[in-house]
């Protein structure tokens, strides 16, 4: 008696198991809006207001605007990627914080929530793939989580393949708080290399690095045209030779830097430009940076002298308008 109990409570408890297996499997998958609503378009709006104009105390009011949108409308894809870019800027630069709190960290999660959505939603947006994968790894670092942080990575990689023009920048930015000799570190400086290589159509020469030859290939059309400063990031290539210089100088190589960070020169925005001054220091103070770079000394000057990423301006470097 007690073994046919048992034999009916296992059977009970698998057909509890198989249809749990079913109802998930057999759900309907999210579909993307087919088009946006008002509300959407007003958060979108104040979403670019905020962004371009690099009003980082202002994030809690657009962040707001945008998370409302997405509740009213959680399947527009272009909703869940501004929710997820505010809180990506705001646990970039918190450096611009005095003393930012524990709970900034809480970003990179819902950052990470929000570009999965986006990812779901549209996921041959290799932008939002390059971007969740950055929020992975952010989270797997905290949480001291190795498969996270490995899934993240190899995501990296996929939106990569997908988009290299974008992505390797994209990568090799993340990686750039790596330790200056690792190997990670140096795979990031590669990936800059080669997005250089990319932009121009052939391999850069890694002496003599001169990117005014390539400048009347500018363009607003194709997987190329994130090699250029556009209405998205209006200074994008004054910040990535800022960026790849600072990386340079991270690893040692000032010589070299010096040479990548006057490429930013190049761009015929660069007169209006409000980071031009932040470059020019850089140049003059390429070689004393190599080991301030290479420091946390919570002393040194928030703006001057860390690398990018670490800075107040990590995505206004490029993002911010004149305007």
């Amino acid at each position: 008696m007690k073994y046919a109990v048992w034999i009916l409570v296992w059977i009970g408890t698998a057909s509890l198991a198989g249809c749990r297996l079913v109802a998930v499997a057999t759900a309907p998958g999210k579909k993307p809006a087919q088009t946006r609503s008002q509300e959407a378009l007003k958060a979108d709006a104040l979403f670019w207001e905020t962004f371009h104009g690099g009003r980082y105390d202002q994030i809690p009011e657009a962040l707001n605007a945008e998370t409302a949108a997405y509740l009213a409308n959680p399947s527009d894809a272009v909703t869940a990627a501004h929710v997820a870019f505010l809180h990506t800027w705001r646990v970039s630069e918190m450096a611009r914080l005095d003393t930012p709190p524990a709970t900034i960290t809480d970003d990179i999660v819902l950052g990470q929530k929000y570009f999965q959505e986006a990812v779901k939603l549209n996921p041959h947006e290799a932008r939002y793939q390059g971007f969740l994968a950055s929020m992975m790894l952010a989270e797997g670092s905290i949480n001291q989580d190795e498969k996270l942080t490995r899934d993240g990575y190899y995501r990296l990689l996929d939106a990569v393949k997908a988009w290299p023009e974008f992505n390797l920048f994209t990568a090799g930015y993340v990686m750039s708080q790596q330790p200056a000799h690792s190997e990670r570190y140096q795979k990031a400086i590669a990936w800059q290399w080669e997005t250089l290589d990319r932009c121009a159509g052939e391999k850069i020469d890694r002496n003599n690095p001169d990117f005014s030859r390539f400048m009347h290939q500018a363009t607003t059309e194709g997987p190329r045209r994130v090699c250029w400063n556009s209405w998205i990031a209006p200074h994008n290539f004054e910040g990535f030779f800022m960026n790849m210089g600072d990386m340079l100088v991270k690893e040692g190589d000032w010589q070299m830097a010096r040479k990548i960070y006057a490429q930013a020169k190049l761009s015929p925005t660069y007169g209006q430009w409000k980071y031009k001054d932040v470059l020019e220091q850089r140049i003059v103070g390429a070689q004393a940076n190599v080991v301030s770079f290479n420091s946390n000394d919570p002393k040194l000057d928030k703006l001057h002298q860390r690398i990018m990423i670490d800075t107040p301006v990590a995505c206004m470097a490029c993002h911010e308008s004149t305007k």
